[in-house]
């Protein structure tokens, strides 16, 4: 049994170390802040309670579960006997790169070093290692619990036997296991971030309202949620984020992120997490934000 460590306990960091744990590995869950440590603990409690009451989950496994997770505000301590690292840090590549240094300096050096970044070389951040064999991308989808697809992402170095460990560890976890190579944004960015691009630049455009666009690309493509309605999930400072790593990457127009987003993301309005983003999510539930901001005047 895999000894893993979690690095980030935010929204991803605590859904994967949540999947571990269920599935009955222990895992250390590292963040620098108690507070965000105590906020993961608390989702994560509440995540199991959900599927206790779905009945997917029994009441001595939730509390086995949450038995497995072990807080840990050091980054040297919590790795030192992890066979796996997933690295869930904030996509900021000079945060990764550093995280990524550290982890080469404390860990096992059999310990395979994953990360769940969504856009960020994996060839670039196992560049700071001194065997970047070992490094690996472990894209989990957003909610971690739910979601099934792991995009598996191969640096240039990555050793086929890393590959193999993944991918088997993926399957142990209940998830299916897409294997991509390393190019900006990997397989399910590089076709999603586009299409909510040009989602923004629609509504920035006076072309359709928020609902109208949403509505069109749920009722007439089948997707389980607008456009719109995704980037606000995913938050916006992530897309804005995404975006960039993919105009730099491939140096085309055509990823230059639209000015409403830009904007949006410098005015604070990141979607879920800051409560407003193209639709208000302040008292609990989901409403319309209705704003001539959205146009081009």
């Amino acid at each position: 049994m895999y000894k893993i460590a979690v690095i980030g306990a935010g929204t991803m960091g605590n859904g994967i170390a949540h999947v571990f744990a269920q599935h009955g590995f222990p895992v250390q869950l590292i963040d620098l802040q108690a507070i965000q440590l105590e906020k993961a603990m608390a989702t994560i409690l509440k995540n199991l309670e959900r599927q206790l009451q779905k009945g997917t989950i029994t009441a001595d496994e939730k509390i086995k579960t949450m038995e497995r997770i072990h807080p840990a505000e050091q980054i040297a301590a919590g790795i030192r006997d992890a066979d796996i690292i997933v690295e869930a840090a904030t996509e900021n590549e000079a945060l990764k790169l550093k995280i990524f240094r550290e982890l080469d300096e404390n860990s096992l050096p059999s310990a395979i070093l994953a990360t769940n970044t969504s856009s960020i070389s994996i060839t670039r951040l196992a560049g700071v290692t001194r065997n970047p064999g070992r490094v690996i991308g472990m894209h989990f989808m957003n909610p971690v619990p739910v979601m099934k697809l792991v995009e598996v992402i191969n640096g240039f170095a990555t050793t086929p036997s890393t590959t193999e460990k993944i991918i088997e560890l993926c399957e142990q976890l209940g998830k299916t296991p897409c294997l991509v190579n390393d190019a900006p944004g990997f397989i399910s960015n590089r076709i999603l971030l586009p299409m909510i691009n040009e989602a923004i630049y629609s509504l920035q455009e006076g072309v359709a309202t928020v609902d109208s666009i949403d509505s069109i690309m749920k009722l007439g493509m089948a997707h389980p949620m607008g456009p719109l309605q995704l980037a606000d999930f995913i938050g916006l400072d992530v897309c804005l984020s995404i975006l960039k790593v993919l105009q730099e990457g491939f140096g085309n127009p055509k990823y230059s992120p639209a000015t409403l987003l830009v904007n949006m993301v410098a005015a604070g309005n990141l979607g879920v997490k800051s409560g407003e983003g193209f639709y208000n999510y302040r008292d609990g539930s989901k409403t319309l934000v209705v704003s001539e901001k959205f146009k081009t005047r």
